[in-house]
């Protein structure tokens, strides 16, 4: 792989947009982007509050803190070593506005799951993004595991078969007590992600049924064309959904189910995807992320394991490390950083990207995410099958 500094020169300028304070996944993003030394984090908005951005910045040993989106984008695009990309962590409300006035500034935006909190405006950024020509992608760090990608390559080489049934499951278990009516267990990110005008109108299938629905259709590269839903609240009480069942019908005839909640309790974010052809199937789970089963009838399974130079390429160049010394979560992470860069440096030397970089979640798999969960909700609605609208 060639690296960002031997196509630019440099490493990219990246600006942060939220992840500070108590955030969950600010730190996460900020070591994937530095994990390759594609990135360096030379600017951000750390908090919707000017004072306190300000301050998350100084403490975060940034060289330039500001204090809301537009003063950093029109301050960085005044000087020469301005930034080159924006990263977006902030609640899923505003991702539309600050996503757009970074195209708008002329800058390359990875962002967090869901793109937006409904189709229309998730198809409006996709559609921004491709008329100005700059890169979008998405964080479906699930998609950025070794082992995902290992299974994503032995359904494209046909291990399989014909593909016919996919299950997908994502249960959690931090919404097992109606923690709504506990001041001391619902935080400000917890608040805000319940609140359907904020967080969307299903917070489960926006939190982490896209995750699962990303990657069913990363590994089995058929999109979900038809579901039949059932999407609500299992807690006595709550008003935002913390479970949904799904049932699929994929293009090309595949059938498949998806069952995630977060009301499980007890469940430590079991995230598990099992797919089957007519040759063989095909295991994985995020809690042995290292290991993806192989199986066929009438003989003995097959294991393999990360970083194995038997693997397909992708798998390969998603690890850093030797067999034997696990890698995770954000070694996962810092794949769709490095796919993210890889894209960016490509399109400002003028070049083709790296075929590896390609694998990266877009804004298009944002919006097809939209249209999943919109389908989903319209089937609960009618009782009957919704088709997942083409975007």
């Amino acid at each position: 792989m060639i690296s960002v500094i031997e196509l630019l020169g440099r490493r990219l300028r990246l600006g942060l947009v939220g992840g500070g304070g108590a955030s969950l996944i600010g730190p996460v993003h900020r070591i994937a982007a530095r994990l390759d030394d594609g990135f360096e984090l030379v600017a951000g908005v750390l908090s919707s509050h000017p004072e306190r951005a300000l301050k998350e910045a100084e403490a975060l040993g940034l060289s330039r803190g500001y204090s809301d989106v537009a003063t950093m984008l029109a301050a960085e695009a005044e000087r020469p070593d301005g930034i080159d990309a924006v990263a977006i962590m902030t609640p899923n409300d505003s991702h539309q506005a600050y996503a757009e006035m970074a195209l708008d500034a002329g800058l390359d935006v990875i962002c967090d799951k869901p793109l937006t909190n409904d189709l229309a405006s998730a198809c409006a950024l996709v559609a921004k993004a491709r008329a100005r020509g700059l890169v979008f992608c998405l964080t479906h760090n699930y998609s950025g595991y070794p082992m995902l990608r290992e299974a994503k390559s032995a359904v494209a080489a046909g291990e399989l078969g014909t593909l016919r049934l996919v299950q997908a499951n994502y249960v959690q278990g931090s919404l097992g007590s109606h923690v709504e009516g506990n001041p001391e267990a619902i935080t400000d990110r917890l608040r805000w992600r319940l609140d359907p005008a904020r967080g969307g109108l299903s917070h489960v299938l926006g939190d982490i049924g896209t995750h699962a629905h990303q990657m069913l259709t990363f590994v089995t590269g058929r999109r979900v064309e038809a579901v039949l839903a059932d999407v609500g609240a299992v807690i006595p009480g709550r008003v935002a959904h913390d479970t949904a069942s799904v049932i699929l019908r994929l293009e090309g005839g595949a059938r498949g189910v998806m069952f995630v909640t977060k009301a499980a309790t007890g469940a430590e974010n079991a995230l598990t995807l099992e797919a089957y052809g007519e040759e063989g199937g095909l295991a994985w789970a995020q809690a042995s992320a290292n290991e993806l089963r192989i199986m066929r009838n009438a003989r003995p399974a097959e294991l393999r394991t990360r970083g194995l130079p038997t693997l397909h390429p992708y798998s390969r160049q998603a690890a850093r490390l030797p067999p034997g010394h696990p890698e995770a979560f954000f070694e996962a992470f810092a794949n769709i950083y490095r796919d993210f860069a890889s894209l960016v440096a490509a399109r400002r030397a003028g070049r083709e990207p790296e075929d590896h970089a390609r694998m990266a979640p877009t804004a298009a798999d944002g919006a097809e995410g939209l249209a999943f969960i919109e389908a989903c909700l319209a089937s609960t609605a009618s009782g009957t099958w919704a088709t997942v609208p083409r975007v």
